[in-house]
């Protein structure tokens, strides 16, 4: 900075003395230009007061950096993927590695593992959870842990699996309260389970459509089903706990949920129990039963349930006819 600042003051010297060369025969005023003063009045100019001493001296003084301001904190919440070492997309790990503390919620100790590899200090969030305690409460302590880091100043990175904003509470809770506090926040996305599911089990969700349910969803509201679309039910295994302190609930609960379900599905209607790789060495679980058979089989949380079209699409005559008109109409515009 020293340098800098000579730099800059011999540049303006230079400039002060061109200056003086190219006006000693005349100063521009207005438009009009002033003679040269006489030598003796030149004299009297070149005496300089105390303050003009003052003035100068300061100019000579060397350049100083301005001090460097506190530095903000930062949140980026990020999704590992599903599958260890296979979706953790290039900006992500850009995150991970760039952060000054990592917190973890990961689904598998292996991946925590493989994450510690990538930076030295790697926070789990795992042991935060605990049998009987409200996984609310969990999910705000985990808010209130990146928080307090972001607020200390420091690049936070949240590694999340899967993708970090599907069924995560707490990811979009600390990007509110820290874009709410003044703090920069983002998400990167990862690739979900949901991502997985299309590929291992071949289906388009763009051919009839697909229906995504928090799989309380159906039980705790009136929510209308579709059964000519893919119904997709998350949380099975949790399906009708209203504590939120069990990681798992009986096979009596499945079976309120297949009493709802049969209001659209026969019984006998062939369900698919799905689960995504976490480790490259693992293949996807996938089971097929009939939705009767389902509060008799084990459910893990980790487990996705799909339910395929049991009727088929049903065509809108009365739509279908409107937009025929439409065109009719469009064409014979466009031909007159």
């Amino acid at each position: 900075m020293r340098a800098t600042g000579e730099s800059l003051l011999s540049s303006f010297s230079q400039g002060a003395t061109g200056a003086g060369r190219a006006n000693s025969a005349t100063v521009a005023h207005q438009g009009t230009a002033r003679p040269r003063l006489p030598r003796e009045r030149l004299l009297q100019a070149s005496v300089l007061l105390p303050r003009d001493i003052a003035y100068y001296q300061a100019m000579n003084t060397t350049l100083l950096a301005p001090p460097e301001a506190p530095r903000r904190g930062s949140l980026a919440i990020v999704g590992m993927g599903m599958t260890l070492g296979s979706h953790l997309t290039p900006l992500s790990r850009s995150h991970i590695e760039q952060a000054d503390v990592v917190f973890a919620g990961l689904s598998d100790n292996i991946v925590e593992q493989w994450l510690e590899r990538m930076h030295p200090d790697v926070r789990s969030l795992q042991p935060y959870y605990q049998e009987g305690k409200s996984r609310r409460k969990t999910y705000e302590e985990w808010v209130d842990l990146m928080m307090a880091e972001v607020r200390a100043g420091k690049r936070v990175c949240g590694v999340f699996y899967g993708h970090p904003g599907i069924f995560a509470w707490s990811p979009h809770k600390a990007i509110e309260v820290a874009r709410a506090e003044g703090f920069p926040a983002h998400m990167e996305p990862g690739v979900s389970a949901e991502d997985c599911l299309y590929a291992d089990l071949g289906i388009d969700p763009g051919t009839v459509g697909c229906q995504h349910y928090e799989a309380g969803q159906l039980l705790f509201y009136e929510r209308r089903i579709d059964p000519s679309a893919y119904l997709v039910l998350w949380q099975v295994g949790l399906v009708g706990d209203r504590s939120l302190a069990r990681f798992t609930t009986s096979g009596a609960y499945r079976q309120v949920l297949v009493d709802v379900l049969s209001q659209d599905y026969p019984l006998d209607h062939e369900i698919i129990l799905y689960r995504a790789v976490t480790l490259p060495i693992q293949k996807p679980r996938i089971r097929r039963i009939a939705l009767r058979d389902l509060p008799h089989v084990d459910v893990p949380t980790e487990e996705t349930v799909i339910l395929p079209p049991a009727a088929p699409l049903k065509a809108n005559m009365a739509i279908r006819e409107r937009l025929a008109a439409l065109d009719k109409m469009e064409k014979e515009a466009s031909s007159a």
